[in-house]
């Protein structure tokens, strides 16, 4: 088996802060819908009266729920596992996808204004919306589902507070 390529790592003078992936409650209606499949499987089932095609339909009520269980659950795990935001002393990384891979990086020399925002639900769970200004053609990014996201809106205010004071003083030294 081919060991699996990491995107293209940190510099070496940038290092990993944060790492995050979506918050757990992104799985929750995918679980709501596997147990209910599981359960209209077994009451269908249940319901298969006695005969010689009794094992017929039966495996063919448990392919259609296997099925089902992996379009309903497996396909959101998957995309919770792939999506990841990754925030370094230079950049904030936005990767995503299953088969094809989407990827965005903005530099924090480019971030503009840092905000979150969180709802009853999210209060509840530690979770919210982390959204980030930058200046060109996309403006406001949003990532939504961050969990700890006043941390994360913190780490990351803090981080371009710091390339803005680096890069200040790049400017001053040069002749």
């Amino acid at each position: 088996m081919w060991p699996m390529v990491q995107d293209s790592s940190p510099g070496d003078d940038e290092q990993l802060v944060l790492r995050l992936r979506p918050h757990w409650k992104v799985l929750i209606r995918a679980v709501v819908v596997a147990v209910l499949v599981v359960a209209v499987a077994l009451l269908a089932v249940v319901m298969i009266p006695s005969g010689s095609a009794a094992a017929v339909e039966r495996l063919v009520v448990a392919a259609v729920a296997i099925l089902a269980l992996m379009l309903w659950l497996m396909v959101p795990v998957l995309r919770w596992r792939t999506t990841t935001y990754e925030l370094t002393t230079r950049r904030l990384r936005m990767r995503e996808g299953i088969v094809t891979r989407f990827g965005r990086d903005i530099p924090l020399a480019r971030i503009s204004d840092v905000s979150f925002e969180k709802g009853p639900l999210d209060r509840l769970l530690g979770s919210g919306r982390l959204v980030v200004e930058s200046p060109g053609e996309h403006g406001q990014i949003v990532l939504r589902d961050i969990p700890r996201v006043e941390f994360a809106q913190a780490t990351l205010f803090r981080l371009v507070e710091e390339e803005q004071r680096r890069l200040d003083r790049n400017e001053r030294n040069q002749p």
